[in-house]
This record gives C-alpha cells, structure tokens and sequence, in this order.
C-alpha cells in the first residue's frame, strides 16, 4: 500500500507538471496597441500678436514664424543635430571642389491652392530677399548676392558659389513663396496686401480663417493640407490662439481655452510643473552666455595668461547662477559649440567650480594677496582688478553681481558697470574698448556652427573676434571646416577646435539658455530636441495625434470639437 501511494503520488505530480507546460503554450490573446489616426483640435497659445503671415517678413516676429513654420515649406530642413534633410528638395549634389549645389524639386509637391511647386517659385523667393526694401538681415541678403542661381529645368536647380563654403545647406532653409501668388506686386504693394492674412503655402498645414472680435485678430485656424508630398498629419485643426503675456496664456490652459502652451516663461514655470495633466519639455536654445575678454587691452595685461582665465573660470559657480537667477532654465556651456549638435565635441574637458584650484592656479603665476594686508591679488604690483560691463536688465545685472563675488572669493577686484544693448555694440564691443564683457551670442538661424566669424583671426579687426583671439591653430581648424564637404573631417575639425578653445579659454563660456515647452497630456507623439529657434518645436508635428484605433475600437482622446473654439 505505501509502495502504490508513492507511484500514485508520482503519476500525480507529473500530470501536474504536464498540465503547467500545456498552459504555458496555450496561445496568448494580447490586446491591440492603439494606433494614432486622424481627428481632434489642437489648440496653442503663443505670446504676442501676429503681424504677417509671409516668410519675407517674419524675421521679427517670433509669432509669424511659428505660424509659418506650419504653413510654409523650405527647400531644406534641419534635424535635431543640425544635419540637413530634404524638404522641398528631394535631393541635391555637391561638385567635388565644394563650389556647385544642384537641387531638384519633389514633383509631387504643391500649393495649398493646388499649383505645382515650380523652381520658378525659388527664383522669385530669391529675387525678393535681395531687394532691400524687405526685412531680411543685412548678412543674408549681402550672402545672397554673392551666389549664382540658375534654373535648369522646372524642378532642377543650381547654385554656383564663388568659393568653397560648407554650411551653404543651411541657406536653403528659408521658406519659399508661391509666384504666381505674389508677382508683379512691389515691395510696398507686397507688404501691404490683404493675402499677408489669407497665405499660400505648401506646407503640412494650410491656413483656414482667423479668428477675429471686435475687429482684433486672436487666433488662426490651420487645416491639414489633402495633397502634402510626405505623410499627413494626424491632427485635424490646428489653432493658434494669441495672448499678451504668459500669465494670460497659463489661464487660458485653465480655463481649457487650449491645450498647449506655445512658451513657458520663468513666472509661469512653477504652476505649469504643479499642473498634473500638462507636460512640459525643455530644450536647448541657440544662445551662449559668455564672458569676453580683451586680449589686446594693455591695462589688463594678465588677462592674456591663459592660466588667469582658467582660474576665473574655476572661480565660477555657474550651477548656483542656473539654479539661483535662471530658474534652472539653462545648461552649462562646455564651450562655443552648441551641445546636441553633430559639431559638438562630448569629450572636451569640463571646467568645474573649484575656487581651491582657481586660488591655487593664481599662485603658481604669482598672483598672491599683498603682504601688508588686503583681499586683492597682485603680481609685480599690479593688482589682478578690471571691469566687467554687461547690459543694462535686471537678469545681467543679478548674474555680473554673482560673479562679482564669485571672484572675490579667490581674490579678484570687479568693478561692474552696466550698459545699454546699443552702446554695448557700438561703444565698447565694435572699437574694443572694454576689459571684459558680459554678453549672449545668438547662434540661431543657422545650425551649421561657422565659430569662424567669432574666432578666426581675420576676424580681430572689423569682424566679430571682439576678443581678438589671434590663433593661428585654432584659425586653420575653422578655415579647413569651412572648405571640406566630408562631413565626418568636419567634424573631427571642430572637435579639435573644442578642444583648444578649451584649452586657451579666449573668453568663459558659462551656460546655455533653454526654451520651454507645455503640451497637454492628451496630445501624444510630442517630441521636441534641441531648438535652433523656437518654431522647430514642430518639427516632429507630423508625428502628433489626439485620437486613437485599434482592430478592435476606436478609442478618442477627450479634445475640443471646432465648435468650442
């Protein structure tokens, strides 16, 4: 009997087991992920008012060209790391000497009123941003003037450069108007005209009507375009909506008016975090925080010891100034070029806020606190003091004033003195009459970094060089990056760059501002990386939907219908 329990107990056990392994490879029902599909309005709210709704006349006004980006379309766009893409141009080439670039267009491109998108339509876009009665910078119409453009055909293209330059794929980036739309108007006609707020593009999005009360315009409806050359979008409606301030924009995203919030500004940045159903993204801006140093001023001589100037930068508690003045809304700059970018060098050396080094580094060139008493440093009886100008806001001076301290803690005298913008420029920067400078370069409309206008040595007298770093090495790495087609030897060109513009520190470089961001949480497939200016937050908009299908339902994200709006 317990011989024949034992057997029963051992049939049982492997029936058990059996029983585990056939459940095991039962099939598994596994639900259908839902799939975005087309439907819902997105509503956004951005600062400001619109002006014009035309890419030759957008350039200062951020609202007009977050508009435009939706509804115009450029030859070429830039990824997130500034690498070109095809947009309008289906594909180009590049002669061997780096001189000749031969666009041809998408034949399946066109105008939101259903004409073909023609090389007609970029020969008159360029016409116009030559004539100088339009608002186009000075440096891209006198670039422009330069280049020979030739049509070969109605979708084939070529421009002729009179030298070698690389970064010419980033001046394909404007927006390119339709002429049978716009010819024969002139430039006054042109600026004038009504279709300034009833555009023709060729983009994603096409306009719809503007929302007007009171005989003032508050928002614009975008429709997608049927007939866009690539994928359309998801989204049904696009609407912006125009407020004064960010304070107005935030109450309107709680008062449900919109589900987006185009820019999120430091006094609406701890309610928009607090938000449960909003998301918030942050991203790199186009801009460096830096500090110019006179390299040719005699009366601060020590300023040409590189040693001096990687002590300051030591000094420098560049994290408490983030934190503490920024509200976080910055990252620490490594160098001059931007991060994220496919220029940019991950392993150049990082200098951290060490005043032990900076003290200790200071002493090593003799540069020591005087004997009789003091907190000023001095070598050979020279004190190691001199001014730093920044412009005249209430952000600069907080950020001169800390690192005024900053300084004084290894032992440095700072006078601070601020200034206007336009005597900054004028009065100081243009002659080199200053010491040392607090400033904030602008690097957008261009993702292709070109450090050269800042740092080559040509550029020492009557360029952008205000530190007049004459470098002959770090000079050669720029002028080979601006004549090599090889995009991987351009980049090992920067890379070497980085590294000496580290290693020399011509000027400190402190942080990198960041553009901020709010979307709601029923608004999917956003993704926003590093900005070159603030309308590519839409660079992905193709990509972003309201509403969701699966095999089995149809499932729609809660949303406005167009007759809430």
């Amino acid at each position: 009997m317990k011989r024949l329990r034992w057997q029963l107990l051992i049939v049982m056990l492997s029936l058990g087991v059996i029983g585990v392994l056939l459940f095991r490879q039962q099939p598994v029902t596994q639900e259908a992920l839902p799939e975005p599909t087309t439907g819902g309005v997105y509503t956004e709210a951005l600062i400001g008012a619109p002006s014009r709704f035309n890419p030759l006349l957008d350039y200062n006004n951020p609202v007009d060209r977050d508009v435009d980006r939706l509804i115009y379309s450029s030859l070429i766009r830039s990824d997130a790391q500034g690498l070109p893409q095809p947009d309008l141009a289906e594909s180009w080439g590049i002669s061997r000497d780096g001189t000749i670039y031969n666009v041809s267009l998408r034949m399946n491109a066109y105008w939101h009123d259903g004409e073909q998108v023609l090389s007609e339509d970029v020969l008159f876009t360029l016409e116009m941003m030559l004539n100088p009665e339009f608002p186009i910078p000075e440096d891209l119409r006198v670039f422009w003037s330069t280049v020979q453009v030739k049509k070969y055909n109605d979708f084939t293209l070529q421009f002729r450069l009179p030298e070698p330059f690389s970064p010419f794929l980033d001046f394909l980036t404007f927006n390119i108007l339709p002429k049978h739309i716009w010819d024969g108007l002139t430039p006054q006609e042109l600026i004038a005209s009504e279709l300034n707020f009833k555009p023709i593009g060729s983009g994603a999005f096409k306009f719809d009507r503007l929302l007007v009360e009171g005989g003032k315009i508050l928002g614009v409806v975008l429709s997608p375009f049927a007939d866009y050359y690539l994928n359309p979008p998801f989204i049904e409606q696009f609407i912006f909506r125009f407020y004064p301030d960010a304070s107005s924009a935030f109450q309107a995203y709680e008062e449900r008016e919109v589900i987006g919030l185009g820019r999120v500004t430091p006094n609406i940045l701890q309610p928009s975090l607090a938000e449960p159903g909003l998301n918030v993204y942050t991203s790199r801006m186009p801009e460096l925080s830096i500090i110019l140093f006179n390299l040719n001023n005699p009366k601060v001589g020590f300023l040409q010891e590189p040693q001096v100037r990687e002590a300051l930068l030591s000094g420098l508690n560049r994290q408490w100034m983030i934190d503490h003045i920024l509200d976080g809304q910055a990252l620490i700059a490594d160098g001059p070029v931007l991060p994220g970018t496919w220029a940019h060098y991950e392993g150049v050396e990082h200098v951290a806020y060490n005043p032990e080094k900076a003290i200790e580094l200071l002493r090593q060139i003799g540069f020591v606190l005087p004997a009789e008493g003091g907190v000023v440093r001095e070598k050979d009886g020279q004190a190691l003091s001199f001014t730093l100008l920044y412009p005249q806001d209430e952000q600069h001076r907080l950020l001169a004033e800390a690192i005024q301290h900053d300084w004084e803690q290894i032992g440095v005298e700072l006078e601070l003195e601020a200034v206007s913008y336009e005597e900054l420029l004028r009065v100081y920067l243009n002659p080199r009459s200053f010491q040392a400078v607090l400033v904030d370069f602008n690097l957008g409309r261009f993702p292709d970094p070109d450090p050269y206008p800042f740092w080559h040595q040509t550029q020492v007298t009557g360029g952008q060089n205000y530190s007049q770093w004459n470098d002959r090495q770090a000079s050669e790495y720029l002028e080979q990056a601006r004549i090599t087609v090889d995009p991987e030897e351009r980049a090992r060109l920067y890379r070497n760059f980085q590294i000496r513009f580290m290693r020399e520190l011509p000027a400190l470089p402190l942080f990198y501002p960041v553009y901020t961001y709010a979307v709601d949480i029923q608004v999917y497939g956003v993704r926003v990386g590093p900005l070159f200016e603030p309308s590519d937050r839409f660079a992905t908009v193709l990509n972003w939907y309201l509403v969701t299908t699966s095999e089995t339902e149809s499932q729609a994200s809660p949303t406005f219908t167009p007759e809430q709006q």
